[in-house]
Protein backbone atom coordinates (compact mmCIF):
# COMPACT_ATOMS: atom_id res chain seq x y z
CA UNK A 1 0.00 0.00 0.00
CA UNK A 2 1.44 3.51 -1.19
CA UNK A 3 1.57 6.33 1.28
CA UNK A 4 1.83 9.89 0.31
CA UNK A 5 4.82 11.49 1.94
CA UNK A 6 3.82 15.02 3.53
CA UNK A 7 5.94 17.63 2.98
CA UNK A 8 7.93 19.24 6.19
CA UNK A 9 7.02 22.67 7.15
CA UNK A 10 9.65 25.02 6.74
CA UNK A 11 11.45 26.27 9.82
CA UNK A 12 11.05 29.99 9.12
CA UNK A 13 7.07 29.12 8.60
CA UNK A 14 7.29 27.16 11.72
CA UNK A 15 8.82 30.08 13.63
CA UNK A 16 6.18 32.97 12.48
CA UNK A 17 3.59 31.35 13.49
CA UNK A 18 5.14 30.83 17.30
CA UNK A 19 6.04 34.46 17.36
CA UNK A 20 2.70 35.59 16.33
CA UNK A 21 0.16 35.21 18.85
CA UNK A 22 -3.35 35.08 18.13
CA UNK A 23 -6.22 36.85 20.13
CA UNK A 24 -10.05 35.69 20.39
CA UNK A 25 -12.81 38.13 20.61
CA UNK A 26 -15.98 37.43 22.07
CA UNK A 27 -18.07 35.09 19.89
CA UNK A 28 -19.70 31.82 19.67
CA UNK A 29 -17.21 28.97 18.15
CA UNK A 30 -18.10 29.12 14.72
CA UNK A 31 -17.69 33.33 14.09
CA UNK A 32 -14.34 33.31 16.23
CA UNK A 33 -12.12 35.86 14.94
CA UNK A 34 -8.39 35.99 15.33
CA UNK A 35 -6.37 39.41 15.47
CA UNK A 36 -2.86 39.99 15.92
CA UNK A 37 -1.24 41.91 18.59
CA UNK A 38 -0.48 44.50 16.10
CA UNK A 39 -4.21 45.47 15.45
CA UNK A 40 -4.56 47.45 18.66
CA UNK A 41 -1.30 49.71 17.69
CA UNK A 42 -3.70 50.58 14.34
CA UNK A 43 -7.02 51.72 16.30
CA UNK A 44 -6.34 54.64 18.68
CA UNK A 45 -9.80 54.54 20.00
CA UNK A 46 -9.49 51.45 21.74
CA UNK A 47 -6.01 52.06 22.51
CA UNK A 48 -7.25 55.50 24.42
CA UNK A 49 -10.25 53.68 25.90
CA UNK A 50 -7.98 50.80 27.67
CA UNK A 51 -5.81 54.10 29.24
CA UNK A 52 -8.44 55.26 31.12
CA UNK A 53 -8.30 53.02 34.45
CA UNK A 54 -10.81 51.76 36.93
CA UNK A 55 -9.44 54.20 39.26
CA UNK A 56 -9.94 56.91 36.96
CA UNK A 57 -13.48 55.99 35.58
CA UNK A 58 -14.75 56.10 39.96
CA UNK A 59 -13.14 59.32 40.46
CA UNK A 60 -15.14 60.45 37.01
CA UNK A 61 -18.11 59.02 38.37
CA UNK A 62 -17.98 60.52 41.69
CA UNK A 63 -17.30 64.09 40.31
CA UNK A 64 -20.82 63.78 38.34
CA UNK A 65 -22.84 62.31 40.96
CA UNK A 66 -21.61 65.69 43.13
CA UNK A 67 -22.57 67.98 40.57
CA UNK A 68 -25.94 66.27 40.61
CA UNK A 69 -26.58 66.88 43.89
CA UNK A 70 -25.44 70.39 43.97
CA UNK A 71 -27.80 71.24 40.75
CA UNK A 72 -30.51 69.15 42.50
CA UNK A 73 -29.67 71.24 46.05
CA UNK A 74 -29.75 74.86 43.73
CA UNK A 75 -32.46 73.55 41.97
CA UNK A 76 -34.70 73.18 45.64
CA UNK A 77 -32.68 76.57 46.97
CA UNK A 78 -34.33 77.96 43.34
CA UNK A 79 -37.96 76.92 43.99
CA UNK A 80 -38.16 78.02 47.95
CA UNK A 81 -36.91 81.21 47.15
CA UNK A 82 -39.74 81.75 44.26
CA UNK A 83 -42.41 80.98 46.59
CA UNK A 84 -41.19 82.86 49.13
CA UNK A 85 -41.48 86.31 47.22
CA UNK A 86 -44.79 85.09 46.27
CA UNK A 87 -45.87 84.97 49.61
CA UNK A 88 -44.10 88.00 50.64
CA UNK A 89 -45.94 89.73 47.60
CA UNK A 90 -48.94 88.58 48.60
CA UNK A 91 -49.01 89.42 52.01
CA UNK A 92 -47.48 92.97 51.11
CA UNK A 93 -50.44 93.48 48.88
CA UNK A 94 -52.78 92.78 51.35
CA UNK A 95 -51.00 95.09 54.10
CA UNK A 96 -51.61 98.24 51.78
CA UNK A 97 -54.98 97.40 50.63
CA UNK A 98 -55.83 96.71 54.34
CA UNK A 99 -54.02 100.04 55.10
CA UNK A 100 -56.23 101.72 52.53
CA UNK A 101 -59.34 100.71 53.21
CA UNK A 102 -59.14 101.27 56.97
CA UNK A 103 -59.27 104.74 56.09
CA UNK A 104 -62.20 104.62 54.02
CA UNK A 105 -64.24 102.80 56.60
CA UNK A 106 -64.93 105.99 58.79
CA UNK A 107 -66.31 107.45 55.45
CA UNK A 108 -68.25 104.47 54.74
CA UNK A 109 -69.72 104.76 58.73
CA UNK A 110 -70.45 108.87 57.94
CA UNK A 111 -72.67 107.50 54.58
CA UNK A 112 -74.46 104.75 56.61
CA UNK A 113 -75.62 107.38 59.94
CA UNK A 114 -76.74 109.67 56.96
CA UNK A 115 -79.11 106.95 55.56
CA UNK A 116 -80.42 106.14 58.94
CA UNK A 117 -80.69 110.29 59.30
CA UNK A 118 -84.50 111.57 59.63
CA UNK A 119 -82.94 115.60 58.73
CA UNK A 120 -84.22 117.49 55.65
CA UNK A 121 -83.05 117.38 52.23
CA UNK A 122 -80.66 120.38 52.87
CA UNK A 123 -79.19 118.63 56.17
CA UNK A 124 -78.83 115.31 53.72
CA UNK A 125 -76.77 117.89 51.19
CA UNK A 126 -74.82 119.04 53.95
CA UNK A 127 -73.83 115.59 55.59
CA UNK A 128 -72.96 114.13 51.86
CA UNK A 129 -70.77 117.29 51.51
CA UNK A 130 -68.77 116.55 54.35
CA UNK A 131 -68.26 113.04 53.87
CA UNK A 132 -66.89 114.06 50.43
CA UNK A 133 -64.43 116.51 51.71
CA UNK A 134 -63.56 113.37 54.14
CA UNK A 135 -62.95 111.52 51.72
CA UNK A 136 -60.90 113.86 49.35
CA UNK A 137 -58.88 114.40 52.44
CA UNK A 138 -58.14 110.79 52.41
CA UNK A 139 -57.24 110.54 48.22
CA UNK A 140 -54.56 113.53 48.91
CA UNK A 141 -53.00 111.77 52.07
CA UNK A 142 -52.52 108.69 49.40
CA UNK A 143 -51.35 111.17 47.14
CA UNK A 144 -54.33 110.69 44.86
CA UNK A 145 -55.30 114.65 43.41
CA UNK A 146 -58.00 115.47 40.94
CA UNK A 147 -57.25 115.68 37.06
CA UNK A 148 -57.47 119.67 36.21
CA UNK A 149 -60.24 120.25 33.85
CA UNK A 150 -62.73 123.65 33.34
CA UNK A 151 -60.58 126.15 31.70
CA UNK A 152 -57.55 124.02 30.70
CA UNK A 153 -55.95 123.14 27.59
CA UNK A 154 -57.62 119.41 26.13
CA UNK A 155 -55.36 117.29 26.59
CA UNK A 156 -55.76 113.68 25.31
CA UNK A 157 -53.49 112.34 27.85
CA UNK A 158 -55.99 113.02 30.79
CA UNK A 159 -58.95 114.17 28.89
CA UNK A 160 -61.69 112.26 27.37
CA UNK A 161 -63.94 114.13 25.04
CA UNK A 162 -67.26 113.38 24.79
CA UNK A 163 -68.11 115.92 23.07
CA UNK A 164 -67.99 119.95 22.25
CA UNK A 165 -69.94 122.50 23.28
CA UNK A 166 -70.07 126.07 21.12
CA UNK A 167 -68.90 129.05 23.10
CA UNK A 168 -67.67 132.36 22.87
CA UNK A 169 -66.48 133.63 25.94
CA UNK A 170 -63.96 130.39 26.45
CA UNK A 171 -60.92 129.98 24.40
CA UNK A 172 -60.90 127.11 21.26
CA UNK A 173 -60.49 123.73 22.57
CA UNK A 174 -60.50 124.15 25.94
CA UNK A 175 -62.53 122.21 28.68
CA UNK A 176 -66.07 123.53 28.98
CA UNK A 177 -67.85 121.01 31.58
CA UNK A 178 -66.10 118.35 33.88
CA UNK A 179 -69.20 115.21 33.66
CA UNK A 180 -66.85 112.74 35.45
CA UNK A 181 -63.50 113.47 37.57
CA UNK A 182 -60.21 112.17 36.93
CA UNK A 183 -57.33 111.29 39.34
CA UNK A 184 -54.18 110.62 39.08
CA UNK A 185 -51.48 109.19 41.48
CA UNK A 186 -48.36 111.17 41.70
CA UNK A 187 -47.89 111.32 38.00
CA UNK A 188 -49.28 108.21 36.84
CA UNK A 189 -53.13 108.32 35.97
CA UNK A 190 -55.59 106.75 37.23
CA UNK A 191 -58.62 107.19 35.19
CA UNK A 192 -59.03 110.44 32.51
CA UNK A 193 -61.49 112.89 32.83
CA UNK A 194 -64.48 112.78 30.73
CA UNK A 195 -65.25 116.25 29.61
CA UNK A 196 -66.93 118.74 26.80
CA UNK A 197 -64.84 120.88 25.08
CA UNK A 198 -65.01 124.54 23.80
CA UNK A 199 -65.57 125.12 20.53
CA UNK A 200 -65.78 128.47 19.62
CA UNK A 201 -66.66 129.70 16.32
CA UNK A 202 -64.68 132.84 16.15
CA UNK A 203 -61.43 131.71 16.83
CA UNK A 204 -62.13 128.49 14.64
CA UNK A 205 -62.46 130.87 11.47
CA UNK A 206 -59.44 132.72 12.42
Amino acid sequence: MLRRKTKPMQDDQMNTAAEEPLEITAGGPDDATYTTSTDAAENPAQAAAEAVTRMEFEQLRGERDQLVDRLARMQAEFDNARKRAEREKVEYRDYATGAVVEQFLPVLDNFALALAANGSAEQLRSGVLLIVKQMEDILRQLQVVPVATVGEPFDPRVHEALGTVERTDMPDQHVADEIRRGYKIRERLLRPAMVRVVSNPNQAAE
